[in-house]
């Protein structure tokens, strides 16, 4: 795989092969578009239906376009998308987006929306990845863009739980990429760290009444451009969003944990919102 994006129709050669999960809405909707205009034929997936409307707008990028309907909490619903990923052909890139936020007081949330959203957040994105790297490194070349968060730089007060799970997948994303290196193959892991970003994520998380979730947000599509270029170098990582949100996601590096969970309790406690 090439490090600039291919140009459609330029040669008989077929078109580069993309995977985007969570693509109905949001950055991962955006992430396929992108990758359809760059000429990649694509498998998308979400558990909703407006994967199917997302489909029939990304065929108009004149590529190949199969939706996936499936739930990646289930291993199954790992598994029947894999399936889905073998049967359509080889994958030069993969773009692991799917999650869901939870916002309140952790000793008020129900045990099973954050059960949920670890099933989705981090266990089908490690149980996916396993799938794709391996196919990669067989293969010598492949890219993998993984969506974590500038939240996986602070404790999460308020959004305890997804906090840890975007950690989580910081982490993972780093240490896979360490071990990529010692591999003779051109196979990169890439995270993607936006800051607040204007979709349903703060609706869907019941933070509608907070400071982060009524504030303006960066713009989707901005992220997924710079992710997809990030991707496409091989970067270990990118900060998404506006120069204040890259800012922030920089700074947060160089505070004490103490006083980004204070700061991180003004902007997603609820009721916060001014």
């Amino acid at each position: 795989m090439t490090q600039s994006a291919p140009t459609p129709n330029a040669s008989s050669d077929p078109a580069p092969l993309a995977l985007v999960t969570g693509a109905s809405s949001g950055i991962g909707r955006e992430l396929a578009r992108v990758f359809a205009q760059n000429g990649f034929d694509l498998i998308i997936a979400a558990e909703d239906a407006g994967i199917g409307v997302a489909e029939t707008e990304l065929r108009a990028h004149g590529g190949a376009v199969q939706a996936v309907r499936v739930d990646l909490r289930r291993p199954a619903g790992v598994d029947e998308l894999y399936a889905a990923c073998r049967a359509a052909g080889t994958l030069d890139a993969a773009a692991l987006n799917a999650g869901v936020g939870q916002g309140g007081r952790f000793l008020d949330i129900d045990i099973a929306d954050e059960q949920s959203l670890i099933d989705l957040n981090v266990s089908s994105t490690v149980r996916l990845a396993k799938h794709v790297l391996r196919d990669m490194v067989a293969r010598g070349e492949g890219r993998v863009l993984i969506t974590s968060s500038i939240a996986s730089t602070m404790p999460g007060t308020y959004q305890a739980v997804y906090n840890a799970s975007k950690s989580f997948l910081q982490s993972f994303s780093e240490a896979v990429q360490a071990e990529l290196r010692d591999e003779e193959a051109d196979v990169t892991v890439t995270a993607l760290m936006p800051g607040p970003t204007e979709t349903e994520f703060f609706h869907r998380a019941d933070m509608d009444d907070t400071n982060v979730g009524s504030s303006s947000k960066d713009d989707p599509a901005q992220v997924a451009e710079q992710g997809f270029k990030a991707l496409l170098k091989g970067e270990d990582k990118v900060f998404g969003g506006s120069v204040s949100s890259q800012a922030q996601g920089k700074l947060s590096g160089l505070l004490p944990d103490r006083l980004k969970a204070a700061m991180h309790k003004r902007m997603a406690a609820p009721g916060s919102a001014k």
